[in-house]
C-alpha cells in the first residue's frame, strides 16, 4: 500500500459502472417513441397496447364496460341543448292544457259543495245505476266532512284534464295501430318503455322543459297514463269479428262508417277498460307529481311526510282513496254494455224520470219511448 494514500480515499473507494447489475433494469424506460411499449415492463406494455388497440377513431372501447362512459354528461348536454333551443315551443304546448285545466278547476271549485255532490250523484245514477250513485254520494260527503273538499276538487280537475288529453291522443293512436301492423311494431317498444319507466324518472325532463306547477303535473300525468289506453283501444278494435266487418263492407259501409258504427261500438268494453286504467294511473301520478309543486291531495300527503305529521298525511290519503274508489267503480259501470236492456240512455235514470214527468204534463208520450217499450216480436212483425 502506498503511504501517500489518504484515509478518506480508503473509506470511499470508487465504484465501477458495472458494480450494480440491476441498475439498468430499475431505470424507467423512455416511452416517448412509438416502439416504447416493446421495451416497457409487462404492465406498462399491456396498458399501452390496450390503449393502442382500444382507441379507434377517438373512441376508447374499454370504457364501454368499465363504467367510465360519460352517458350521464351526454344526457345532460343533450337535454340542455333541447331546453335552450326548443323551450319556446314547449311553453306554447302549455297553453291548451293550461286553459283546459283552469276551466275544469273553475267549474269544480266554483259551485257550492252540496250542489257539486248532487250533480256528481245524478251523473252516477244516470250512467252507473242507483246503488253506485248512493255510494258515490256518501264518499263525496265523507270528503267534505274531512275538510278537504277544495284539495279534492283540485286533484279531480287535474285527473279529468289529464284524462281528456289522454283520450284525444290515445284513441286516434289506438285506431292507427289497429289499422296498421307496421305502426304497431314500431310503437310497441315505445309503449313498453312508457309503461316500464319509473314514475319519478318522468319528473326531471318535464321540469326542465315546462317548469313546475299544475300544468307540468298534467303533462307528466298524460305521458304516464297514455300507454294502457292506446294498447286496449288497439286490442278492442282487433278483436272485432271479421264476419261483422265483411257484412258491413258488403252493405256498402265506408271506412268511416265501419269504424264509427261497427268497430268502435263493439270495442267499447275494451276501450272503457283502457279509460279506467288511464284514470287510475292519472290519479296515482298526480299524487307523485306533488313533488314538483302540483296542488291537491298529493300536496297534503307530501307536507305530512315532510313534517312527520301523520294526521295530515292520513287525511290526504283517505281523500285519495275515496276519490279512487268512486272513479274506478263509476268508469267500470259505464263500460258495461247496456244493449241487452233495449232502451236508450235517456230513458233511464234521472233523465228518464224527467222525461216521463214531462210526458205526463204534456199528455203525449214520446215516440222513442213507445218504440223502446214495444216488445221484440211486435217489432219483428212490423219490420216484415
Amino acid at each position: 500500500m502506498n503511504d501517500n494514500t489518504l484515509p478518506s480515499d480508503l473509506s470511499t473507494p470508487a465504484t465501477p459502472a458495472f458494480a450494480d447489475p440491476w441498475e439498468a433494469l430499475s431505470a424507467a424506460p423512455d416511452t416517448s417513441t412509438t416502439s416504447a411499449w416493446l421495451d416497457a415492463p409487462a404492465d406498462t406494455a399491456h396498458q399501452l397496447a390496450g390503449s393502442a388497440d382500444a382507441t379507434a377513431g377517438g373512441l376508447q372501447l374499454h370504457r364501454l364496460w368499465d363504467g367510465s362512459l360519460p352517458v350521464e354528461s351526454w344526457i345532460n348536454q343533450g337535454l340542455g341543448w333541447v331546453v335552450e333551443h326548443f323551450r319556446p315551443f314547449f311553453q306554447t304546448v302549455r297553453l291548451p292544457i293550461d286553459s283546459t285545466l283552469n276551466w275544469v278547476q273553475g267549474l269544480l271549485t266554483g259551485l257550492p259543495t252540496l250542489a257539486m255532490i248532487a250533480l256528481i250523484g245524478l251523473f252516477a245514477w244516470q250512467f252507473a245505476g242507483r246503488a253506485l250513485a248512493i255510494g258515490t254520494t256518501v264518499a263525496l260527503l265523507l270528503v267534505a266532512m274531512l275538510g278537504i273538499w277544495p284539495e279534492a276538487m283540485v286533484t279531480l280537475s287535474l285527473v279529468l284534464t289529464s284524462l281528456v288529453f289522454c283520450m284525444n291522443i290515445g284513441l286516434p293512436l289506438g285506431v292507427l295501430l289497429a289499422s296498421s301492423d307496421r305502426a304497431q311494431r314500431l310503437m310497441r317498444p315505445v309503449l313498453d318503455a312508457m309503461q316500464t319507466t319509473p314514475a319519478f324518472v318522468y319528473l326531471v325532463p318535464v321540469v326542465m322543459l315546462f317548469g313546475i306547477g299544475n300544468v307540468p303535473g298534467v303533462i307528466v300525468t298524460i305521458i304516464f297514463a297514455l300507454a294502457p289506453l292506446v294498447r286496449l283501444t288497439n286490442l278492442g278494435l282487433r278483436q272485432v269479428r271479421p264476419d261483422l266487418i265483411e257484412a258491413a263492407r258488403a252493405y256498402g259501409a265506408s271506412p268511416w262508417q265501419m269504424l264509427v258504427k261497427v268497430q268502435l261500438p263493439l270495442a267499447m268494453p275494451s276501450i272503457m277498460a283502457g279509460i279506467n286504467q288511464a284514470l287510475m294511473l292519472s290519479l296515482s301520478m298526480v299524487v307523485i307529481a306533488s313533488m314538483i309543486a302540483v296542488g291537491g291531495l298529493g300536496q297534503m300527503v307530501l307536507r305530512g311526510i315532510g313534517r312527520l305529521d301523520m294526521g295530515l298525511a292520513t287525511v290526504g290519503g283517505l281523500g285519495i282513496v275515496l276519490l279512487a274508489i268512486s272513479l274506478d267503480r263509476l268508469t267500470q259501470a259505464m263500460g258495461k254494455s247496456r244493449r241487452s236492456a233495449g232502451r236508450r240512455w235517456w230513458h233511464t235514470g234521472p233523465a228518464g224520470l224527467a222525461l216521463r214527468l214531462l210526458q205526463r204534463l204534456v199528455g203525449t208520450p214520446a215516440r222513442g219511448d213507445d218504440v223502446a217499450n214495444e216488445p221484440v216480436p211486435a217489432l219483428a212483425a212490423q219490420a216484415q
